[in-house]
């Protein structure tokens, strides 16, 4: 995932492609990158997004980073189904 924080509301903003050509999804918050509150603000986001509780989310990697990895614990086929309805709304 890339992330943006200091952004004007919260959302998910579609795809991002990298210098490498790696595709991640792309989300921007209104919280600074300050103390974890813009991670956290990220989880709630995903949270809500995908209708999981904000304890299956996890950075696995890329706390400080705009670039990050999540893991997310939950029903493949839900969480799934949540991507492909997001996908669907832009």
């Amino acid at each position: 995932m890339r992330a943006s924080p200091n952004a004007k509301r919260n959302e998910i903003a579609g795809l991002w492609s990298g210098p490498e050509g790696e595709m991640r999804l792309a989300v921007k918050v209104a919280a600074p990158p300050d103390k974890g509150k813009a991670n956290a603000a990220i989880i709630k986001l995903l949270a809500k997004t995908l209708g999981a509780p904000k304890s299956a989310f996890i950075i696995a990697s890329g706390e400080t980073s705009r670039l990050k990895t999540i893991d997310i614990n939950g029903d493949a086929n839900d969480l799934a189904a949540a991507l492909a309805a997001l996908g669907e709304a832009e």
